[in-house]
């Protein structure tokens, strides 16, 4: 699996080698051909709130967006997953920096920074596999997978051997 992490933001907020032992956790977990690609790129505000408003058609910066390519799927159990480009995932460290202060005085106690952009890999890879969150049915969907795959990382973090069994 190719997964380039680059961190264009000007901050050093993104840990380039656990966004990509992230990646390949989640492209695992979903079954993505071991050949796939990816590419994550950290960007600053105003690089992101021109992207945003270039492919999204919206107003200012965002969290992530997420550029698919190959409109690659979760494999199946029984069904060999396809190669190719899953695509390209742009995340911006200063709005995560922000969602984690405000999910702290929200009252998520210990939400970090680190934790919101885990988040938003997950989120936007995800986005990239084709799930979306436009639809009740949807969102319930792809946020349960989001927690789901968010849970199995931090066993992966704090050694958990039961993480590998449920593989």
């Amino acid at each position: 699996m190719t997964i380039e992490v680059l961190n264009e933001s000007g901050l050093d907020l993104l840990d380039v080698r656990r966004t990509q032992q992230l990646a390949a956790f989640v492209l695992d977990r979903m079954r993505v051909h071991p050949l796939a690609e990816l590419c994550v790129t950290a960007v600053d505000e105003a690089t992101i709130a021109e992207l945003n408003a270039k492919w999204m058609e919206k107003d200012g910066p965002t969290d992530v967006l997420a550029f698919p390519m190959d409109e690659l799927r979760p494999g199946q159990v029984n069904e060999e997953p396809e190669e190719g480009v899953l695509g390209d995932l742009v995340l911006c460290p200063a709005v995560a920096v922000r969602q984690a202060e405000e999910a702290v005085a929200k009252g998520q106690t210990g939400y970090t920074a680190t934790d919101e952009l885990d988040l938003l890999t997950v989120h936007g890879i995800l986005h990239l596999l084709g799930y979306d969150h436009a639809e009740p049915e949807e969102h319930a969907e792809m946020f349960g997978l989001q927690a789901r795959l968010l849970a199995e990382w931090q066993g992966v973090l704090n050694g958990d051997p039961a993480v590998d069994a449920e593989r």
